[in-house]
């Protein structure tokens, strides 16, 4: 055995020594192998999405054949009375028509008793929660105001007066509603032909993750002219009674929410779920959340609201100030897997830049097709993150996957490391690398806070372990050849 001198070396002998030896060649091989795993990392980011659009798909379904999210709207009284339009037909004189409007009083105040009962139903492994609700609605109407709407008593039609109770989803009602106006009881009957009152769909599916494009944001102008109808049967303003107490059995998923329509509207709700988002325009006035359920209450006045106590054209849209609970699952594994999945590439680069100062220092020679295989460990950790947390939640998956990938990336690096010392380091490195990320998801408010600081001091130890490294010195003097 001997060594060669570089000066006696041809030319492809030196090229191929500088390709093997030069730092940078191996840090650009790096770079472009980093580089190539970034499209699987992008075909496992669009599975998590599609599972977890998937997921949506199929609690939209439950919750259309159970009933799908509930807006009260009422009780809300309408009388018709008879306008007449004076009509000028010139040489042929004047000519009066009558036609029929409508005139729309809401409650002096209203009190709303709730309590929910959810419950989770299950299609394969995706879970959609839908709720029970019993209602106790109360209301106070004065005598309407007929002189302030410009309308003669004369013209005021009692016989037609009716209330009205807007509901989202007429499915939703599990019996027959009970409801008493005075001392009288009264048989509601349903109506598609509400069209007074607008609510969102309830088919649109409300999206607060990263994952906007796969979602559709509830549009506020979707008419629901769906409800209830009191015929009230009055013969004259004598029969006008203001008191209207309803008991409503409803059935829903996701959200239960109520339209401020009393000049006071005093709301309290209660039920056994542990993890209620109060949404809407109105935050409860208080609230308590323990392990067992919930309870809240609201009040809201109708200097609070855009719209008026009464009217007389049919496009008023009791929109705007609607509020109530929803009701949330605690399974957010699709959301954090895919936060999770957006640190893939940093992981990755990091424990590229960690062998890389290992080559260099510990003069181990790592191919790049073992990169390239450590890579790929690395891009199917999100898959078993992504299938074990639809079955065992997020942070066990985490746990299982994370330390499954260390122990296959720390027992495959024996074959090139051949010191324990650089296993355990490099073991150490990468549980560091998921503990960081996993600290990092869970901490969302303070996820830039602590990711800033993380990176901060992982450079600084990335500074202080290359700072003797001789960039430009050659790692070997020579060759070394075999005598024929």
């Amino acid at each position: 055995m001997e060594i060669v001198p570089p000066a006696q070396l041809n030319i492809f002998e030196r090229l191929n020594r500088w390709i093997q030896e030069s730092i940078m060649v191996k840090l650009f091989s790096i770079g472009f192998l980093v580089l190539i795993l970034l499209i699987p990392s992008a075909w496992i980011e669009d599975l998590m999405r599609e599972r977890q659009y998937r997921s949506e798909q199929v609690i939209d379904e439950v919750a259309d054949k159970w009933s799908g999210s509930q807006t009260v709207t009422g009780p809300i009284l309408v009388v018709p009375f008879t306008k007449r339009e004076i009509i000028d037909r010139g040489k042929d004189g004047k000519e009066i028509r009558e036609h029929v409007e409508k005139a729309y009083f809401l409650p002096e105040v209203l009190g709303i008793d709730g309590t929910v009962q959810p419950e989770i139903l299950h299609r394969g492994i995706f879970d959609a929660v839908v709720y029970e609700s019993s209602l106790s609605i109360k209301s106070f109407f004065p005598k309407p105001d007929f002189k302030s709407l410009d309308i003669a008593e004369a013209d005021v039609l009692w016989s037609g007066a009716h209330l009205i109770f807007g509901l989202t989803d007429l499915r939703g009602i599990s019996e027959n509603p009970s409801l008493v106006v005075g001392e009288k009881t009264y048989t509601a009957e349903p109506s598609n032909n509400i069209g007074v009152l607008i609510h969102p769909s309830q088919k649109a599916v409300v999206n607060e993750s990263e994952t906007a494009p796969y979602y559709v944001q509830p549009s506020p102008d979707v008419e629901s002219g769906s409800g209830i109808i009191v015929k009230l049967g009055w013969e004259n303003a004598e029969n006008f009674s203001g008191k209207v107490a309803v008991k409503l059995n409803l059935k829903g998923s996701r959200k239960l929410d109520f339209v401020p329509v009393g000049k006071t509207t005093d709301v309290k709700l209660s039920g056994s779920w542990a993890n209620p988002s109060f949404d809407g325009e109105f935050l409860p006035a208080s609230r308590e959340v323990t392990a067992d359920g919930f309870s809240a209450s609201w009040k809201v006045l109708h200097f609070n609201r855009p719209f008026s106590q009464q009217w007389t054209h049919d496009n008023m849209h009791l929109r705007g100030s609607d509020f109530g609970v929803r009701l949330l699952l605690p399974v957010d594994q699709y959301q954090k897997s895919i936060r999770t999945a957006k640190y893939g590439i940093l992981v990755i680069l990091l424990t590229f830049i960690a062998l890389f100062l290992v080559e260099i220092t510990q003069k181990v020679r790592i191919h790049p097709f073992q990169y390239i295989l450590i890579g790929a460990a690395l891009i199917i950790y999100y898959t078993l993150l992504l299938s074990f947390s639809e079955h065992l939640g997020y942070n066990l998956a985490y746990l299982i996957s994370s330390v499954s990938t260390v122990i296959l990336i720390s027992l495959y690096s024996t074959s090139f490391m051949k010191s324990t010392k650089l296993v355990l380091l490099l073991t150490f490195l990468l549980l560091a690398f998921y503990t960081f990320i996993f600290v990092i998801i869970l901490q969302q408010d303070f996820a830039l806070l602590l990711g800033s600081i993380g990176l901060f001091i992982i450079i600084g130890f990335l500074m202080y372990f290359s700072r003797k490294v001789k960039w430009y010195q050659e790692t070997l003097p020579g060759i070394t050849t075999t005598n024929p």
